[in-house]
């Protein structure tokens, strides 16, 4: 019996065809947000607690231009020196913040939708040592190291932003490294970038360069890929100043913030699921305050990131169902503020 000619090929070379994007079970954007560990009593209890701390405990160690500026839209600073900002302050900050956020990437094909309960992965770390697959062993990560993780998340479907990996510490000099790893993201993936800088002076530079990759100023403030991963606060309540300064010049310069609260669940923040929440979410909205003093609607996340402590060791417990339960919790205080909002795993 004569066999069909091209038969075989022709269901190879179907299954073997990429899909199309319309017919892919996973897409960027998937909608999130299912699980509630909060009932809607305690989530009530757990809002007006981020008040309370706001209004009657405050920041530590806030910048002048932080006094200043969070001052003139009402904020109040106290005879110990704690910025405390009254529920006024934090209403009128809630409803100017950008909330149809667009992260934007140098393809547009990738940019991402951060409105409602879309989902959406990235990487994320500071890490200072890389696994050598070829010379099997723990080392240095180096500038190659950041470069080559960058083009790996590009050609990862499922990992639809870029956070700056690891630390190059083949450069000592801080500017070389902060300027560097600004390069190497955005020089690795089409995919936005996250990225840090220890100094305010070295971030300028940095926009000096993303204005020439965008094709000037103007293109970049109308399409900024690279956001600023921002650890502005020291938990418990106590603002790292520095960073502060750096959050500054993102904001003006255009550039959209993620503003990272990273305490420990049983250290520097209260070892209570609802305590660790309030207090995560409250770090952050303090710094939602200072970023629409700044400039009203300026393009900002909530990064409410609280990890847990083994109160046996004082180690850090990652990976543990505490922490999937802590990070569950604060994604849906996101939902509740229906704000930007981004949670560790």
């Amino acid at each position: 019996m004569a066999r069909r000619a091209g038969g075989r090929q022709a269901r190879h070379a179907q299954r073997s065809a990429p899909i199309e994007d319309a017919m892919k079970p996973v897409r960027p954007g998937e909608r999130g947000g299912r699980y509630h560990p909060f009932i809607d009593q305690d989530l009530e209890a757990i809002v007006e607690n981020i008040y309370r701390i706001l209004e009657e405990v405050g920041f530590k160690d806030a910048t002048p231009h932080c006094i200043e500026t969070c001052e003139a839209v009402g904020a109040v600073l106290g005879d110990d020196g704690r910025l405390r900002m009254p529920r006024a302050v934090v209403d009128a900050a809630l409803k100017q913040a950008k909330r149809n956020l667009t992260l934007h990437a140098q393809d547009p094909e990738f940019d991402l939708d951060l409105s409602g309960s879309a989902v959406h992965f990235a990487t994320a770390g500071a890490a200072v040592m890389i696994a050598d697959s070829i010379k099997n062993e723990y080392r240095d990560s180096t500038t190659r190291d950041l470069y080559d993780l960058a083009r790996i998340a590009d050609n990862c479907e499922h990992i639809h932003m870029f956070q700056r990996m690891c630390v190059l510490r083949d450069l000592e000099n801080t500017y070389e490294m902060d300027l560097n790893t600004t390069y190497c993201c955005v020089a690795g993936t089409r995919k936005h970038v996250g990225a840090s800088w220890s100094n305010c002076d070295h971030l300028g530079k940095a926009l000096e360069m993303l204005h020439i990759i965008a094709g000037g100023e103007a293109a970049w403030r109308a399409r900024p890929f690279v956001s600023q991963s921002n650890c502005f606060v020291v938990p418990p309540m106590k603002f790292a100043q520095e960073a502060l300064e750096c959050l500054r010049v993102a904001v003006e310069g255009g550039m959209p913030v993620l503003l990272l609260s990273a305490g420990q669940a049983g250290a520097t923040t209260p070892a209570t699921l609802a305590g660790a929440v309030s207090q995560a979410w409250a770090e952050c909205i303090g710094g939602l305050v200072y970023v629409n003093a700044i400039e009203p609607g300026a393009p900002a996340i909530i990064g409410a990131w609280p990890f847990v402590s083994d109160l046996r060791t004082g180690a850090m417990s990652g990976g543990s169902p505490e922490q999937g339960l802590i990070s569950s919790g604060c994604a849906q205080l996101g939902l509740y503020f229906d704000l930007p909002f981004g949670t560790a795993c």
